[in-house]
Parts: C-alpha cells; structure tokens; sequence
C-alpha cells in the first residue's frame, strides 16, 4: 500500500516545507561554524590592547639601549653616542648586504635615536646587544649568537646569514622625549 501525501490548497506538499526547513537549518548553522572559524584568526584582546604604544625615553642615557614589547615582539630603543652615529654614516652603502642609511632608519631631527624590532631577520631569535654586558658583534651593534648575525651601530647587517637589516617599525615621536610605536 503506497502512501498518500497531502497537498495543501496551494499545491505544496508537507515534504517541501520540511526541506525548506532542513536547509536553512543547515545554512544557519553552517554560517555560524563558518564564523567562529573566521572569528578565531583575529588578533586576541591583548594583541590588539598593544596595537600602539608609548614609550617614555626620558631616562635612556646616551649610549644606552631599552627593551620594550610591542604587539608580543621586543623593540630595541638605543639612544646613539656620536661617535656610533659617526661610525655608521661613514660605512659606504656599496658595503652593505641590505643598502640603508642612517638617515633612512630614523626620523629626521632624531637621528641619535634608533628604534628597531629586535627580531633578527634570519630565523626569528632575538639579537644581543641591546642590554648592559651584552656581546654586540664585530660592529659594536647587535649580534644573534644562534647563527652569528652581526648588525652595526645602526641596525644594519653587516656579516652572518640574515638577509636584511632589523626592522624598524611605524613610529612617531609625541614629544621630545616620548615615542609612539605602531
């Protein structure tokens, strides 16, 4: 004995409406698997909370060096003697693997201070030098004892296997002695 479907006075079968309802079922809730999905590969709260910061370089003394954080990776803040700023700016860009001036890795009318991350650019270490006793390479800059990466006075480098220089973050100076990175 077969079954009867009834159809309505409309022409639609009790079986339509429960497809209609299985599939927007399905797309609901597909959508929001989809959106958690999406929403997890945005930055967390603590990321996003140190998406700029400010740094008061007040107590940096010429010929010192800071470690802040910024967006979970170390920046390195040296405030350059002029005898350091005297020794990069004489090095020809001809000698330099990734050819930058001083003048390019600062901002104008500050160029004694230089703000870098302080992720080195071959596999991801963090470079010595920034610290007081710290090794600071064959160019008195920042050395990465991992794989031997020497950068000089102005971050660049200059021997060892990184391919660039460190990295010099978005950053503006709000005063004289405060700095906003990111």
């Amino acid at each position: 004995m077969a079954a009867v479907e009834s159809v309505g006075e409309d022409g639609v079968r009790r079986r339509d409406f429960i497809y209609v309802a299985t599939g927007a079922f399905a797309a609901v809730g597909g959508g929001a698997a989809a959106w958690s999905l999406v929403n997890q590969m945005n930055p967390s709260a603590d990321v996003l909370a140190l998406a700029s910061i400010e740094v008061d370089l007040a107590s940096v003394q010429t010929g010192q060096a800071i470690k802040v954080s910024w967006r979970g990776k170390p920046v390195f803040i040296r405030n350059l003697t002029p005898a350091e700023i005297q020794a990069a700016n004489a090095t020809p860009i001809s000698e330099l693997r990734d050819p930058q001036t001083l003048g390019e890795r600062t901002k104008e009318g500050k160029q004694n201070w230089l703000v870098t991350l302080g992720v080195c650019t071959h596999l991801g270490c963090v470079p010595l030098g920034a610290a007081e006793g710290e090794v600071r390479g064959d160019y008195n800059g920042y050395f990465c004892p991992c794989h031997g990466s020497h950068y000089d006075t102005a971050a660049r480098i200059r021997k060892g296997p990184a391919p660039t220089n460190l990295e010099v973050p978005e950053y503006a100076f709000k005063s004289d002695t405060l700095v906003q990175i990111g």
